[in-house]
């Protein structure tokens, strides 16, 4: 389908898809996953037009995911200093596009691929071409994401997103999440990693947890992958309806957020695959360098069943 003109919006022109009974509606600003339906029943839960986007709901996050301390981080022998974009916390948070008006370079009924360049600005030296193209399945939706390094040096970089996930209709509380995790990353009053521990009490959600007896923020490591590769994190309704996500290859890290903020919804969570934790820019956890010209091509979807 044709983009909406939506000058006026915060989250800039909007394009929505359909596919048989599958319909999603994407945001320019951020390239966000802003509402995803199946079969009637909202999978992303929306929010208003007149809005900007809220807790980064669906935007694409990178070069970076999460958080980086005081926006510091060491790149080779340079000490370099990211602006601060998450002052109350003093963090560089949720990489450089979140705010970007990004170009939608093809698109048909059902799929759509958009485009945004990071260019070298305060504390990041580095050109790094991105796109992400979402396209529609018969029970959900396949994201891929591509970046390019046209820096004459290695790029650093990670990739994150940041989807709410809900069942519509379904009493959120009632919602069981499992997410196939081993590990999870402690964390201090600035929400930055301290520590790496098995999961516990709180953490442990392989076997599953109502929504309504966890509060999170945290990433998860030590992802368990299926036979074919993907890690599924799912949420389910107590009439065993399951909304899943996948996460390929590369993407090893997971970020669960719980919020009784998100408009419109009483209780929500966001399921954010990574390639990296917070912090990667300093412990080069999971953090990649791309060569000139060199990309990488990540992949996650959600289904409904």
């Amino acid at each position: 389908m044709s983009p909406t003109d939506a000058a006026s919006s915060p989250t800039g022109i909007q394009i929505h898809l359909r596919l048989g009974a599958v319909t999603a509606q994407i945001a320019q600003v951020g390239a966000s996953l802003r509402h995803l339906r199946v079969d009637g029943v909202d999978i992303v839960p929306p929010y208003p037009e007149d809005q900007p986007t809220p807790s980064c709901s669906g935007v694409v996050l990178a070069p970076w995911p999460n958080r980086i301390r005081d926006g510091i981080w060491q790149d080779g022998d340079m000490t370099r200093a990211l602006a601060v974009t998450e002052p109350k916390l003093h963090n560089a948070s949720h990489g450089l596009l979140r705010f970007t008006a990004y170009e939608v370079v093809e698109q048909s009924d059902d799929a759509v691929t958009l485009a945004a360049t990071i260019v070298p600005q305060t504390g990041y030296p580095y050109l790094v071409e991105t796109t992400v193209r979402y396209a529609l399945t018969d029970d959900g939706i396949d994201v891929t994401h591509t970046l390019t390094n046209r820096s004459d040096a290695a790029a650093a970089v990670a990739l994150g997103t940041h989807p709410f996930l809900t069942i519509g209709g379904v009493d959120a509380r009632e919602l069981v999440l499992r997410l196939p995790a081993e590990t999870y990353f402690e964390t201090d009053e600035r929400m930055l990693p301290i520590g790496e521990s098995p999961v516990a009490s709180g953490t442990d959600l392989r076997a599953g947890a109502r929504l309504g007896d966890v509060q999170l923020d945290s990433g998860f490591a030590n992802l368990h992958r299926d036979a074919d590769g993907q890690v599924r994190t799912t949420l389910t309704a107590p009439d065993g309806r399951t909304v899943t996500l996948h996460q390929g290859e590369g993407l090893d890290y997971v970020q669960a957020y719980t919020t009784t903020s998100y408009p419109g919804q009483p209780l929500v969570v966001a399921i954010e695959p990574m390639t990296a934790p917070a912090e990667a820019f300093n412990s080069g956890r999971g953090l990649r360098r791309l060569a000139r010209d060199e990309s990488w091509t990540l992949t996650w979807g959600i289904r409904f069943a």
